[in-house]
């Protein structure tokens, strides 16, 4: 069998993602009951409601709830398709974070209004910080944090990956985030590694992966989509994810372009154990709240 060539990354190209305006837009999942999400999201949570829209003809709901405006912070879009009833989380999504200056009172506020509380406020193990875990009537996990005022309330999103050295590499490579820290937590039997657009994790919206000790399969089910991060070219992006993804796995799924129906250009692609993420044009999504 021929030789397979080893794959040449163009050092200058590669350049690119450190060198474009990327934050993360928002975190796309489904929920059963939109309306129901929305009361809860609101009351529960303190979100706001910054739009809805329904698209009968693609038999689907959205909203787009936060703690701030979309042109500037981290955001939540809850998506219910007509006539499903329920969704399935899967095994290898953890759960979102939010960052609250009262972790106490936000406790017993999503307890009174429905919320399941799966670990009361307190000190984490080892550590003076303040958590709580939460779930939303749907079955989402939130971890608290009690923090002082950031610009960034919804925190963090997370997820599990079975090869974190990987996965920690191709988000550097392929989106340009700085890889902040990685603990090792031999009691939890767990390793834990964050990345993001800065440095402070306390600060900044963050990508938060998990590698379980000896686990070496997780599910994704149909509840869970993508994170949204910004860009300032697409096409420029899409080729670097290429290249990335020629190297370490993962695929593009959505050639760079605009999207059907829109003239906001995106592209979209899944890393090497399949989560997706789709970059959106800067001024494309900005031209876009404002219509």
């Amino acid at each position: 069998m021929a030789d397979v060539a080893p794959v040449v990354l163009n050092d200058e190209i590669l350049e690119w993602p450190k060198n474009d305006k990327r934050r993360f837009l928002h975190v796309v999942y489904h929920v059963v009951d939109l309306d129901r999400s929305i009361k809860f999201y609101t009351e529960a949570f303190g979100m706001t409601l910054l739009r809805k829209r329904d698209v009968p003809k693609d038999k689907y709901s959205s909203a787009v709830l936060g703690f701030g405006l979309e042109e500037s912070t981290f955001v939540v879009e809850l998506i219910q398709n007509d006539g499903v009833e329920n969704y399935d989380i899967g095994t290898g999504f953890g759960h979102f974070g939010i960052s609250t200056t009262d972790i106490y009172q936000l406790v017993e506020t999503i307890r009174a209004k429905g919320g399941k509380i799966t670990q009361e406020a307190g000190a984490a193990e080892g550590t003076t910080a303040v958590v709580a875990f939460v779930q939303d009537l749907d079955g989402y996990e939130f971890e608290l944090f009690q923090r002082d005022a950031t610009p960034e309330p919804l925190c963090q999103v997370m997820f599990h990956v079975v090869d974190l050295d990987r996965s920690i590499e191709f988000y550097e490579k392929a989106l340009g985030m700085n890889h902040i820290v990685t603990i090792d937590r031999p009691e939890e039997k767990d390793t834990i590694a964050m990345l993001g657009y800065g440095d402070d994790p306390n600060q900044i919206a963050i990508l938060e992966l998990i590698y379980n000790y000896d686990v070496t399969e997780y599910t994704k089910g149909n509840a869970y989509s993508h994170i949204a991060i910004s860009t300032d070219d697409v096409y420029k992006s899409a080729e670097v994810v290429k290249l990335v993804t020629q190297e370490l796995g993962g695929k593009i799924i959505r050639q760079p372009g605009p999207f059907p129906g829109t003239s906001t250009k995106i592209t979209a692609f899944e890393d090497p154990e399949g989560w997706k993420t789709v970059l959106i044009d800067n001024q494309d999504f900005l031209k876009g709240l404002e219509e």
